[in-house]
């Protein structure tokens, strides 16, 4: 017997800022089936839906952010069992940006493994039609390429998530682009400097790597790189997010970023 959208309470939580998605439309935005939803509904794996009228249960941004983030687990080879240990350690306040940002943590582990798209399984996923503009602009972004049938795409996943967050965020894309060369700019010369410090830790100061150094020094060198770069993408993460918050404090002249 399939369990109803408009059981539960009649608030979606903390998760979700503006529940207006009903379960077909949060299914086809996450890409996945409602059977799906419902059954990681039945699980805990996330709130309950808003009810609006008609008792028919209404989804967020929250929903989705956790959708998201329970396909990325499950890609990595968690069980559900697991996954409903990880989500029960997150904070219950966690926003759709915080979820987001999960997201992102978990997805920087896996190999990048480009996939095909159609334009209306892309639409799907926005929520709406995709002008041209729209696939220019996720084109710009390196969450999709052209291939030589036009309506298939070779699409990142990874990066599609933010691409279509992106679509009607109301800033030029020019903006957009400068703001992803300024990250990547700064995160390259971050990893160039970290590299070296890491680099001198395993090679020594009086240790030049072309004079090598045999399995050992090989060994050293992936252990450091397995135990240190979570570590390091987690400090950075929490640097940038406190960095942002000074940012907007200033900006907005108080002592609250919102």
């Amino acid at each position: 017997m399939t369990t109803p959208d408009n059981e539960g309470p009649t608030s979606e939580g903390p998760t979700s800022e503006a529940p207006t998605l009903t379960v077909d439309e949060l299914a086809a935005r996450a890409g996945v089936t409602v059977r799906t939803v419902r059954f990681y509904g039945t699980r805990g794996l996330l709130p309950p839906p808003a009810i609006g009228p008609r008792r028919v249960g209404h989804y967020g941004p929250g929903h989705l952010s956790r959708l998201a983030l329970i396909e990325e687990l499950q890609h990595h080879g968690m069980t559900l069992s697991a996954i409903e240990r990880y989500l029960r350690q997150l904070p219950a306040d966690l926003s759709a940006d915080d979820l987001a940002i999960h997201r992102a943590l978990v997805a920087s582990w896996a190999p990048e493994a480009p996939e095909e798209a159609t334009r209306e399984q892309l639409a799907r996923r926005a929520g709406r039609e995709l002008s041209d503009e729209d696939v220019d602009r996720l084109a710009a972004l390196h969450a999709l390429e052209r291939t030589d049938r036009p309506d298939v795409f070779r699409v990142d996943p990874g990066v599609l998530h933010l691409g279509l967050r992106l679509l009607d965020v109301p800033i030029d894309l020019e903006t957009i682009l400068a703001a992803h060369t300024v990250v990547l700019e700064h995160s390259r010369s971050v990893a160039r400097e970290l590299g070296r410090l890491f680099r001198d830790e395993v090679w020594g100061p009086e240790r030049e790597p072309e004079s090598g150094g045999g399995a050992e020094r090989v060994a050293a060198k992936k252990s450091l790189s397995a135990d240190m770069q979570p570590l390091v993408v987690q400090a950075l993460v929490i640097a940038f997010q406190r960095s942002m918050k000074q940012e907007l404090r200033a900006w907005y002249g108080t002592d609250d970023a919102g």
